[in-house]
């Protein structure tokens, strides 16, 4: 008898799960990583054609950026999460067995 047949945990079923969770970080990661890199993309380039070398006028911009993003899409972020905890929960009894 397989591990499926017999309701164990399979290594396909944690593989699975694996990618699902890791699907799911690298979307709800998104805006906010591409927030601060085109943020950095911007400052850098200013920074460049200015000639000014300050690091706090990198950091501070970046942060304010990546704060308003995070607020603006905290309605988005946390529904993702939750249908995720959910399908992962309703679905649990296929890992059990």
């Amino acid at each position: 008898m397989t591990n499926a047949k017999r309701g164990y945990m399979g290594p396909d079923m944690a593989a699975e799960m694996a990618r699902n969770l890791l699907i799911q970080a690298m979307v709800i990661s998104a805006p906010l990583l591409l927030a601060a890199c085109l943020v950095s993309l911007v400052l850098a380039l200013l920074q460049t054609l200015t000639s000014v070398q300050e690091m706090t006028l990198t950091v501070v911009p970046r942060l304010l950026v990546v704060f308003v993003i995070a607020v603006v899409t905290m309605p988005w972020l946390v529904g993702r999460l939750v249908s995720y905890t959910v399908a992962l929960w309703s679905d649990f009894h296929r890992y059990l067995g």
